[in-house]
């Protein structure tokens, strides 16, 4: 039954069981996955359950002081708090031998993230990121069919040098995939894209540009009618995944409403992307509200191609390194108003001169900071919302999908100020996840260790051959991350 759908004149047995990947193919070459659902787990898995291997690197822009880490929940990782039992805060991870004479220290410390090694030049990373080391160890002979290899989304809007914004890579410092910047894009990357001549006149090809959902929709309504093989909890399962997929594909397309009588697709997302949206270094104007709204929906999708198995390894950005926006709005957490953004005013510049990513350059750890507080406060919101995502959805095991994967967060810098390489490559932030209990999590602790060894210890934990960084390099295992 894999990767098939049950046709009607079916008879279900009684102990019927359904391949745990199954998945419904449609036109087009469309693929859908189910949820988990109870008639996946065979005898055997109930009693030693079994989750995929999953790893995936999510950056945000510009970094956290070193300085205000060491404030903990009580300050600009307050989001993070609610995920405290989930993840652990790692403090004074050095990234300095990431540096590269000449190179824009942001890139540098770009990227680092998650592979530990200096760039390559402008267009690669000098060697493998975390993932794609799992991955191939995981998966020597590739993924299997009907998943996407390695997914890379993000909302980023600086483009110069690559992985200012691209953050998986392959062990001879390549791109592991092509990123995708809009939400549609990403959607039509998962769940696949319909390819339909302009001159069709086929009604039933004219109601497929409506939604790519619709070529699969009989085969849902199988499992969720009569004659269903599942059982009643399950059949309200898989009618709920739909309406949820088809409310993830509206808000993708930014359409109202999906059926045969729909509208054509409006125009793609208002916010800039590619070129446009980096003009000479000079930044564009963002109003957080559509900031937060296209990253939402970036995060959400992303998260549902795990959720579904499409996808086990990959990278997420919320904004660039070095990123360049002059924003405008209210920031709120929970109930309470944090701050009132308008970048350029408070600056009193226009260009770049007038975009957020002047705080961290004058940040002071003698002076209060507030602006730059404000906008790591709400980086951290909105990391912590796609790990929240991936918090909702249990597992056979019962544990998360958060807590069963290797997520792994970082960003470029460990300070502002360009003056001290040291300095700005020291003490950068990251945050794991358990990985299904391979890493300790609940706490905060200051690691003092090189990226190298944090990585390269992460990587032992899934008995990888491959490591990170050059072979005469002696390693140093980091016990304390380990559970």
């Amino acid at each position: 039954m894999d990767f098939d759908f049950v046709p009607t004149s079916y008879d279900p047995m009684k102990n019927f069981q359904m391949h745990r990947r199954t998945m419904l193919r449609g036109a087009g070459g469309i693929v859908i996955g189910l949820p988990f659902l109870e008639e996946m787990v065979s005898p055997a898995l109930a009693k030693d359950p079994q989750v995929p291997n999953r790893a995936f690197n999510v950056f945000f822009g510009l970094g956290i002081p070193a300085p205000l880490q060491q404030e903990g929940f009580s300050g600009v990782l307050e989001p993070l708090k609610p995920l405290s039992d989930k993840l652990l805060i790692m403090r004074n991870v050095d990234q300095v031998r990431c540096d590269e004479a000449g190179i824009n220290a942001h890139f540098d410390g770009a990227s680092g993230a998650f592979t530990a090694t200096p760039p390559d030049g402008e267009a690669k990373a000098g060697g493998a990121s975390i993932d794609q080391v799992i991955r191939k160890s995981c998966h020597p002979n590739g993924m299997p069919p009907g998943m996407v290899p390695t997914l890379i989304g993000g909302t980023f809007f600086r483009r110069s040098r690559v992985s200012r914004y691209v953050h998986s890579y392959n062990a001879n410092g390549t791109v592991a995939a092509t990123i995708q910047e809009r939400p549609r894009d990403l959607f039509s990357r998962v769940f696949g894209v319909i390819e339909l001549g302009e001159s069709s006149t086929d009604a039933r090809k004219q109601r497929l540009r409506r939604s790519v959902l619709d070529s699969v929709v009989e085969q849902y309504r199988y499992y969720a009618g009569s004659r269903s093989p599942l059982g009643s909890v399950s059949r309200e399962r898989v009618s709920e995944h739909l309406e949820r997929i088809r409310e993830y594909e509206q808000r993708a397309f930014e359409m109202n409403q999906i059926d045969a009588n729909s509208p054509p697709r409006p125009p793609r997302s208002k916010i800039e992307h590619g070129g446009i949206a980096d003009p000479g270094g000079e930044g564009i104007d963002m109003k957080l509200a559509d900031l937060v709204h296209e990253w939402r929906l970036m995060a959400d999708l992303f998260a549902l191609a795990i959720e579904l198995d499409r996808a086990r390894f990959g990278a997420i950005t919320f904004l660039a390194a070095g990123e360049r926006l002059r924003i405008t709005g209210n920031y709120r957490y929970q109930d309470r108003e944090v701050y009132s953004f308008d970048d350029a005013r408070q600056l009193n510049k226009g260009g770049s001169g007038g975009c957020s990513h002047e705080w961290w350059h004058r940040f002071n750890p003698e002076k209060s900071n507030v602006q730059l507080r404000a906008h790591a406060h709400m980086k951290m919101q909105e990391v912590a919302y796609f790990l929240k995502r991936l918090d909702l959805v249990r597992e056979v095991n019962g544990k998360s999908i958060l807590e069963n994967s290797c997520i792994t967060v970082s960003t470029e810098s460990g300070d502002g100020r360009h003056s001290d390489v040291k300095r700005e490559l020291s003490g950068v932030f990251h945050a794991i996840s358990g990985a299904n209990g391979r890493f300790k999590t609940g706490g905060i602790m200051d690691v003092g260790r090189e990226g190298i060894d944090v990585y390269n210890t992460m990587l032992e934990a899934y008995q990888t051959k491959e490591r990170l960084g050059p072979d005469d390099r002696e390693y140093e295992r980091v016990d304390g991350i380990l559970a």
